[in-house]
């Protein structure tokens, strides 16, 4: 929730002993615990000892930090002081479900999920039928975005598609029941009468594929174009920051995708340089390469080539049989080759792949 980090308290805003206190006798109401506990986190408390200290787990202390975010995200938008004060005496795990949902409709959802004194499970539907809404282009005839439209949308969905008489009248009460705006009953009503309603095919399953091995795990190197390199070119290279379990990185310039090699991924600052290998130290070929040179690796070994300043202002790969006088800047740990291909245009063909 990206979002909530803009608004975090800094580090030093808290007295740790002084709140961990308040946690343990249970002072204040569950928003305030989740505000306190999100300082704690923010000066890099272990939810484990905060666990420990004050008897809230780490998964309470995440639904109560989560759920005060979103309670503070509600008042910010306006919404109705009855709202506000329900939900700050009950509803952690209520507000928790709505998480996912931008601020003006959570706002929406929490109405509904008050009116409708709504369970944990009910919110996680309603804020899963706004987000499936969301993501169906034109929205069907008769039927709004308000949160009530989009379960019973959803509901409508879903009794068009069965033929189960039980499953089907279910549906259509708990959509009528829901259906905020009079054209959302009136879709929802005619297919009490309406039997012969085409039958929607259901939606197909996402492609999903988990990542297991940590070699499919790419790393993402800012690339240089040849040797030898300039020396300013090679100081403008970028730092990256690796973000998020995929590790996307943003920045300008070049960039490669690397095997996710145990050598890279242990690399600090790797960059890429995309050369040919008569370009390289008894280099006679002139077959591509990638260069991967980590920039923080600069304490020379008698068992590795170093990029060195070779001409004025240009940098070359060396080695060096004892300590050298020169400044190292990177130790090359991967010199990577292309796949070898024997007949590219048999893989364009793909009724030869293997049976």
């Amino acid at each position: 929730m990206s979002e909530f980090s803009k608004s975090e308290p800094t580090a030093t805003a808290i007295d740790i002993a002084a709140a961990l206190e308040q946690l343990r006798r249970k002072e204040g109401d569950w928003v305030e615990w989740g505000q306190i506990l999100q300082q704690l986190h923010a000066a890099n408390q272990d939810p484990q000892s905060i666990f420990e200290a004050t008897g809230f787990e780490p998964s309470r202390q995440n639904l109560f930090v989560v759920g005060a975010q979103v309670w503070a995200g509600l008042q910010s938008v306006g919404t109705p002081e009855e709202v506000l004060s329900h939900f700050r005496r009950e509803g952690s795990n209520v507000l928790y479900e709505l998480r996912v949902l931008g601020r003006q409709e959570r706002q929406a959802a929490a109405e509904l999920a008050l009116a409708r004194k709504l369970d944990p499970d009910g919110a996680r539907e309603v804020a899963k039928a706004i987000k499936d809404l969301a993501h169906t282009g034109p929205l069907p005839e008769g039927f709004t975005r308000h949160p009530g439209d989009a379960v019973a949308c959803r509901c409508w969905q879903l009794a068009r598609q069965t033929t189960d008489l039980r499953e089907r009248t279910q549906l259509i009460a708990k959509g009528l029941a829901f259906a905020h705006s009079e054209t959302a009953r009136v879709q929802i009503e005619k297919l009490l009468i309406d039997f012969t309603a085409p039958k929607v095919p259901p939606a197909p399953r996402l492609p999903f594929y988990r990542l297991d091995n940590s070699e499919e795990m790419p790393r993402i190197l800012p690339l240089a174009s040849g040797l030898p390199l300039g020396e300013a070119d090679f100081k403008a290279l970028p730092w990256p920051e690796e973000v998020g379990p995929f590790r996307a990185v943003t920045g300008e310039g070049g960039w490669v995708a690397m095997p996710g090699y145990q050598i890279i991924r242990s690399a600090e600052a790797p960059i890429a340089i995309a050369t040919t290998t008569d370009q390289l130290p008894g280099g006679d070929t002139t077959e591509p390469v990638l260069v991967v040179v980590d920039r923080e690796a600069r304490a020379w070994r008698d068992d590795s080539y170093f990029l060195v300043t070779g001409e004025p202002g240009q940098l070359r790969l060396a080695w060096f049989g004892e300590a050298p006088e020169v400044p190292l800047f990177g130790q090359v740990i991967v010199v990577l080759r292309p796949k070898r291909i024997l007949d590219e245009e048999f893989t364009k063909d793909p009724w030869q792949l293997d049976e």
